[in-house]
């Protein structure tokens, strides 16, 4: 048991790693919303909290409470902490994961109710249980009720982005742009690019910073928790007296410690929120600053118009079960909006009375003074920032930091040129022979199908080719090497995003298995071409014959 206690803390330390990680990260690349990157609701992070939970739903040893309760505030902060990266999932992802988690959930609750209707009914520690079970819930609703936004969201995200775009390219016109004009341009996709990331978005709504807000409230629970209770025992509470022996304390302190890293991000979005929330306060009256707009209900709206799809001849049991549909929608449409409601309420007193503490302790100076910088940078890219309808503008903090990590980018670019790919195209005088190579005059296609266009082979065909010319210097051919293999990067970068429905997935995928024979072994083709496609074979054969 002590080494199965040791799996759980190790579980734990992996859950706690992950959402430092992902802490660290965001104060690295001054992101202060904390994108789910290393931790995210999925597969796997569930599986490490099943395990991590292991110790709080077992019913067959005797176990104190400090740490079962330890272990129930880890899974509020996990939840908390993931809650951003439901933006980045499709509708099947988001069923498949919200449902594993409240079976989880289920799971958990049940256990620690039959383990205190058995065991212990009279602690206050069992308050303090019962009351992070309910925190839970609302939490596991707080989640469904982001994942219902999310669709909707992220289509009026995508018809802003479209009708910026146009604007963009029309103001950018279709002439040759200086090296300024280029860089604002890059500022412009790089602003709506940014402000228009799915977990932005939900990084900025009220749904996150209430979630961030009740975070620090159990994180504070069970920093109480562990000085009550040594005050209580003076620093000997029988931790010990389980099967799992020593390894008790490495849970608890392991968790303990993943809840005070965990709180990281969730409590930063919601200290922003309201801090960004004091220069709005005062500027609208309580019911516009409570209005449920519409994209908030608009997807449990269409269910509840939409028709069942059920083979059913009775029209009665049709109308019935209709009915029992609206009437179902139409309580989670109350819930939706209740609990957007009150989110809302909470951010805008924790405004108020953030207001009133910055206001104590002087620092409502600092937020307010202006950034000349900030102020000459973001006033022409206001308008590129995608927002949903009844968010407040932008801060000028956040769209400074946005305009400098791209210009971070543009210097780092600079500094890290492909020099090899730079020889290669001063060595080039014209791309004649390269339009001659890929004319089908030229080179006939030994199939009937012409597969479509497709750059990177091209590149990789003359570079396979290159490798059989004699006479040439072993340092010039790495350099020739070196300077496709920097230029394909750029290559395929471009047909990914060109290629959006995948018609060329397969010619890049021979492409790549060729340059791997060509870069590593200096080959120009598998050995066993029979494995070859169809379209690679003639690749191959095109060498052969050249």
């Amino acid at each position: 048991m002590p080494w199965i206690g040791m799996y759980i803390a190790a579980a734990s330390a992996v859950c706690s790693l992950a959402m430092a990680a992902d802490a660290f990260n965001g104060f690295r690349s001054k992101k202060l919303w904390f994108p789910c990157k290393y931790f995210a609701l999925n597969a796997t992070s569930l599986t490490l909290l099943a395990v991590t939970m292991k110790f709080t739903v077992d019913l067959t040893t005797k176990m104190v409470g400090l740490a079962k309760f330890s272990s129930l505030v880890l899974m509020s902060t996990a939840m908390s902490n993931s809650m951003t990266s439901l933006a980045s999932m499709d509708n099947n992802e988001l069923l498949l994961n919200l449902t594993a988690l409240t079976i989880l959930v289920f799971t958990i609750a049940g256990n620690v109710c039959i383990y205190y209707i058995q065991i212990d009914f009279s602690t206050w520690l069992l308050f303090e249980m019962i009351v992070v079970i309910v925190i839970i819930f609302l939490l596991l609703i707080i989640l469904y009720c982001s994942s219902l936004v999310i669709p909707t969201a992220k289509r009026y995200i995508d018809s802003k982005y479209h009708e910026m775009h146009k604007i963009a390219r029309v103001e950018g016109g279709d002439c040759r742009l200086t090296i300024d004009e280029m860089r604002i341009m890059i500022r412009r996709y790089w602003v709506m690019a940014e402000t228009g990331s799915p977990q932005f978005v939900m990084a900025r709504s009220v749904l996150s910073a209430t979630s961030g807000l009740i975070c620090l409230s159990m994180a504070l629970t069970l920093v109480e928790a562990h000085i009550r209770l040594n005050m209580l025992y003076f620093m000997s509470y029988p931790l010990t007296k389980t099967n799992y022996k020593w390894s008790i304390m490495w849970i608890l302190y392991i968790q303990s410690s993943g809840v005070v890293l965990g709180t990281i991000a969730p409590v930063s979005r919601w200290f922003f929120a309201f801090r960004f929330k004091i220069s709005e306060t005062g500027l609208k009256n309580l019911k516009d600053e409570l209005k449920i707009e519409r994209y908030w209900t608009l997807r449990l709206v269409e269910w509840r118009e939409s028709l069942l799809h059920l083979r059913i001849r009775h029209h009665r049991c049709r109308k019935l079960l209709h009915d029992a549909k609206r009437l179902l929608l139409n309580i989670c449409i109350g819930v939706q909006i209740l609990v957007v409601l009150t989110s809302k309420l909470i951010l805008l007193i924790s405004a108020i009375y953030g207001n009133v503490i910055l206001l104590s302790f002087h620092h409502i100076k600092i937020l307010k003074r202006p950034d000349p910088r900030a102020s000459d940078e973001g006033s022409d890219l206001n308008p590129y920032v995608l927002l949903l309808e009844g968010e407040g503008e932008l801060p000028k903090k956040i769209l400074t930091n946005i305009c400098n990590e791209v210009d971070k980018l543009i210097q780092t670019g600079r500094r890290r040129q492909p020099m090899n790919l730079l020889k290669l195209l001063n060595m080039s005088k014209n791309f004649d022979g390269v339009i001659k190579f890929d004319d089908n005059k030229e080179v006939p296609s030994l199939h009937s199908q012409e597969p479509h266009n497709c750059w990177s082979l091209s590149v990789v065909t003359l570079a396979s080719i290159a490798t059989a010319l004699p006479n040439i210097s072993k340092h010039k051919f790495n350099e020739s090497l070196s300077g496709v293999s920097e230029g394909l990067y750029f290559v395929k970068l471009i047909e990914k995003y060109m290629d959006g429905d995948g018609e060329l997935t397969s010619i890049r995928n021979a492409a790549d298995v060729v340059w791997v024979g060509v870069e590593l072994y200096n080959k120009w083709h598998s050995r066993n071409e029979s494995k070859l496609p169809k379209l690679y074979a003639r690749a191959a054969r095109t060498i052969r014959y050249s």
